[in-house]
């Protein structure tokens, strides 16, 4: 997840965050890895149920609008397609695109498998700081079932 997030820093996880709603676009979520759940991963939400996510190899598109991700390291994808959410799924991808292992390579998480949102950095605590969920990006994205 660089440049946000660095490896070796813990960050506070609100388990209780979609209690009452659903992941929303931009939000850093923690999960079961859904290939092995043993294993958690933290990423980035950028699709919903409905949405369709289309990549080049340097841009995604979220319902037919381009994102401008000042989050990520770099823009780099390793292939082009497009993608359609399924219900009660989302597409999350990391931060360092050209170093993460995401939605890209094995498609959806599904929402019984979201542990929480990532909330705030606490350790080292030279490093505390909030996690941005970047909502003007995704301001201009129509929900698919709006119109």
């Amino acid at each position: 997840m660089q440049p946000g997030l660095q490896t070796n820093e813990y960050v506070f996880i609100n388990k209780q965050a979609y209690l009452f709603h659903k992941p929303e676009r931009g939000d850093v979520i923690v999960f079961h890895f859904p290939h092995d759940t043993t294993q958690d991963f933290i990423k980035r939400v950028i699709g919903i149920p409905g949405d369709t996510i289309k990549a080049d190899l340097t841009h995604i598109w979220v319902n037919n609008v381009q994102l401008k991700e000042p989050y990520i390291s770099t823009p780099l994808n390793p292939v082009a397609k497009t993608w359609k959410v399924p219900p009660n799924d989302y597409f999350v991808l990391g931060d360092n695109r050209p170093d993460s292992y995401d939605s890209r390579d094995w498609d959806f998480v599904p929402m019984n498998y979201i542990i929480g949102k990532a909330i705030v950095t606490f350790w080292p605590l030279n490093a505390i700081h909030f996690i941005d969920s970047y909502p003007n990006v995704y301001s201009s994205i129509k929900n698919s079932t709006s119109g």
